[in-house]
């Protein structure tokens, strides 16, 4: 299964090595998507997409944590100024586990970005690097 009901949006991401790479990704950008997040997929390729955004209108300190979250993904915390300022590797919460373990960011964050698990260099999603929100720009999953 692959993420459904989520708006796509395209980013920028800025490498600390000036390396410049559009996305397309999904936004979880209110308390229901960013609960639901990548819950339930089944899909490694998450379905065409390169990542799921989650924003905030401040600064958080949310954790988050794998429970019914079956691919491995790796997180990446940026600032106010979408300055990349931590990553961190998640497995899966095994059946039966109560609580799951949480992952959170050593410093408060605007914006996660989850990505299957290996990918955050590969899109430039390193500490020092930057997301930049392409206002008003969609796309299409599995076009970018």
């Amino acid at each position: 299964m692959a993420p459904e009901g989520f708006t796509t949006i395209k980013i920028r991401v800025v490498a600390p090595d000036g390396t410049v790479v559009e996305r397309c990704v999904l936004v979880a950008d209110s308390d229901v998507l960013r609960g639901r997040g990548l819950m339930g997929v089944t899909d490694p390729t998450l379905g065409g997409i390169d990542a799921m955004v989650f924003t905030y209108d401040r600064d958080t300190t949310s954790g988050f944590w794998m429970k019914n979250t079956l691919v491995p993904l790796s997180i990446a915390f940026a600032d106010e100024g979408g300055t990349v300022t931590s990553t961190a590797e998640m497995e899966p919460c095994p059946a039966g586990t109560d609580p799951c373990p949480v992952t959170t960011s050593p410093s408060a964050y605007r914006v996660a970005v989850e990505v299957p698990q290996g990918r955050l260099a590969a899109l430039g999603l390193v500490p020092g690097g930057r997301i930049e929100t392409l206002a008003g720009t969609g796309c299409t999953v599995g076009r970018n």
